[in-house]
């Protein structure tokens, strides 16, 4: 594997955690190997690892773009990664506020929606 691989590897464990990573390396197959080593290089050793904004700050922004997005199961998986980013409930509201505006009022009701039922799973109270 290249340099960014690990690099993103790296990073892709320190924002989702081990345990979300380990579940997604063991479902790995032949057929979907080339795309995970994709993700694994572009957004995790590219984006997620470039210097100019903290893991919180992207954080923000990935759920904004996932919720405006309809993403939903990614908004609860990033959520969860929230533990990690240093992202709070306060900052995610603020990024749905956005949403709401910028991406319509049923996409952010729905996210707000899934990030309360995440939040309740792991025991934050927003």
């Amino acid at each position: 594997m290249s340099e960014r691989y690990d690099t993103g590897m790296t990073t892709r464990r320190s924002v989702l955690g081990d345990a979300h990573v380990d579940r997604a390396e063991a479902a790995k197959t032949d057929f979907d190997a080339p795309f995970q080593e994709m993700i694994t290089e572009g957004a995790w050793g590219t984006v997620w690892s470039r210097p100019d904004w903290t893991k919180r700050e992207r954080s923000m922004v990935t759920i904004a773009l996932l919720a405006a997005l309809g993403h939903h199961e990614e908004v609860a998986m990033h959520v969860r990664a929230t533990a990690n980013t240093g992202a709070t409930p306060e900052d995610i509201r603020e990024a749905l506020m956005h949403v709401a505006i910028y991406a319509g009022v049923p996409a952010a009701n729905h996210a707000f929606k899934i990030v309360k039922e995440t939040y309740k799973e792991m025991g934050v109270k927003p």
